[in-house]
Parts: C-alpha cells; structure tokens; sequence
C-alpha cells in the first residue's frame, strides 16, 4: 500500500507512537510522517505510506502554519503548561493597535532559534525532553527560522491564540 494519511492528531499522543499504531493497523513496514508533532499539540500530522516515504524530505521542507494558544504573562519551566510556574507578572491591557504593531515587525522576520531542552528533536538518537527530564544538559545548535505573517485570532488580558 502507498499513499499519504492526513491525520488529526489529538494531545497526548507521540507523532511515532501514531505510525506505530497505523503501522499495526495496517501490516506495513514502511509507514513514516513529515514532521513531528509535540505530544501535547494537536493538528495535521502527514503520514506516508510505502513508497510513498520518499516524499518525506520534499514535504518536511515546505512552510508550515501553527495556530498558538497561549497564557501570556507567564513563564514555566519547560515553557508548556506541563512545567512549574517559574516567572508571574502583572496582567497588562494591550490595545489592538499595539499588538497589530508588534506583529508587523516579525513578519518576513528570520531569526537563529536555539531550539528549547524541551522538544522532540532528536540528538544522539534521543529526544531533548528525555535528556531534560533527567536532568542532562545538551548543547543544542541553532536554526535558521523564518516568520512569514503572524496574526491576531483572539485576545484577552491572560491569553491570546495567533496564527502564524
């Protein structure tokens, strides 16, 4: 069997755990995705089927659109909702204007992101949250990201949900 699977991934699951399952599911060996998911969000996660593995590089290249729902004012320790509350200010009230102004300028923005301890991102075959976990330090290096447009789809003095 060959193809592509859009699936819907649900919080609390690993995007590998999802190929595991379709993997079973479907007697395949060669079942793979195009990007990992953190276990905690939700959206589309691309599974190729077969022969159709062969896409993965060209199809994990291509731009991505999130859509964040955050606390704002907040800092944990993970930087997610699973960590302990490290850093709490005072809620502040932004006007529209502003927060449209402070959009503008990361638009068409790049920038070299150390990607946090706590991500999936592999390195000597395990990922940083696992290393993180228990307590190791890993140097990780930057990459290269770029911000395209970001945009305001609601706004409250505690929380705020973009796309970008």
């Amino acid at each position: 069997m060959d193809g592509i699977l859009l699936i819907d991934k649900p919080s609390g699951i690993t995007s590998h755990k999802v190929v595991e399952i379709i993997r079973r599911k479907l007697n395949l060996k060669k079942v793979g995705h195009a990007g990992t998911l953190d276990p905690l969000a939700t959206g589309l996660l691309v599974i190729m089927l077969g022969k159709a593995t062969k896409l993965s590089n060209q199809l994990v290249s291509q731009s991505k659109s999130y859509e964040v729902e955050m606390k704002l004012f907040l800092e944990t320790d993970t930087g997610d909702i699973t960590g302990k509350i490290i850093k709490s200010e005072k809620t502040r009230i932004f006007a529209e204007n502003q927060i449209q102004e402070v959009f503008n300028f990361f638009n068409d923005y790049e920038y070299w992101q150390k990607p946090p301890i706590y991500s999936a991102i592999k390195i000597g075959g395990r990922k940083l949250y696992q290393y993180a976990r228990q307590g190791i330090s890993i140097e990780v290096s930057p990459r290269l990201v770029k911000i395209e447009k970001i945009k305001s789809l609601n706004y409250l003095p505690e929380e705020a949900k973009i796309n970008f």
